[in-house]
């Protein structure tokens, strides 16, 4: 039996929709690495923590950050942390310490745990139910185009909305950074002083270059999606 034309829409609008989500949450996971922090402070043009971060120290704290933000562990994996009096600000005597997060940037950080939490259960739900439609087409050849029709129009839709959105990175990024924490975190919570532990380690240079790794990341699966869809409906017509 030939599948009903309304079945074969809502199976390629789900593609179109759930591809520009799915590779750009992908690409926010593979930003979120060791590999990506190293990447960013050995970088030359780096600017330096003026109050007293060497490259090492930034590498040696700075994972802490993303272990929590990963892991099932509460904010006193992050709590918990001290730091050596001469890291502190204002410096301490050597032999005090201080707690490596203020208590502002630690309820920051419960509130962005939740949100990835969120945002990678709803990526998880995506990718199993992609899954499951993909193994759907293998069984019967009437789905593949409109799935290959959906993965087509969400490659396109991600390269286009990258596209739009580094533009404007790049022309207003103040603008972007602050309309994009407004639409997740409640008014005065995410903005910390430049000598705040938080700024230190991630400075807003470093969120630049983030959003621009996701959106090269992003745009560089859906090409591959795009010539895959190409080379897949040439060898259907032929």
């Amino acid at each position: 039996m030939n599948p009903k034309p309304p079945l074969l829409m809502i199976l390629r609008l789900f593609f179109t929709l759930a591809v520009p989500l799915l590779l750009v949450i992908g690409s926010v996971r593979l930003v979120m690495s060791y590999e990506f922090l190293r990447f960013e402070y050995l970088r030359a043009d780096f600017p330096a923590d003026s109050y007293g971060f060497s490259v090492q120290d930034r590498l040696m704290h700075a994972p802490y950050g993303i272990d929590y933000l990963l892991n099932g562990e509460g904010i006193d994996f992050l709590g918990d942390l001290r730091l050596p009096g001469d890291k502190c600000w204002p410096p301490l005597p050597e032999t005090d310490d201080c707690p490596m997060y203020q208590a502002r940037a630690l309820a920051h950080l419960v509130d962005a745990k939740r949100i990835i939490k969120a945002v990678f259960s709803l990526a998880f739900m995506l990718g199993l139910t992609a899954a499951g439609l993909a193994c759907l087409a293998y069984r019967s050849a009437d789905y593949r185009p409109a799935i290959r029709k959906g993965l087509t129009h969400g490659s396109l839709l991600t390269v286009a909305a990258v596209a739009a959105i580094a533009i404007l990175a790049l022309t207003a990024w103040d603008f972007f950074f602050d309309r994009f924490h407004e639409l997740f975190f409640a008014a005065g919570t995410w903005r910390f002083a430049f000598s705040d532990t938080l700024i230190r380690l991630f400075p807003e240079r470093f969120w630049f270059d983030a959003a621009i790794a996701i959106g090269l990341l992003s745009s560089a699966a859906a090409i591959i999606i795009l010539i895959f869809c190409h080379r897949s409906t040439k060898d259907t017509e032929s």
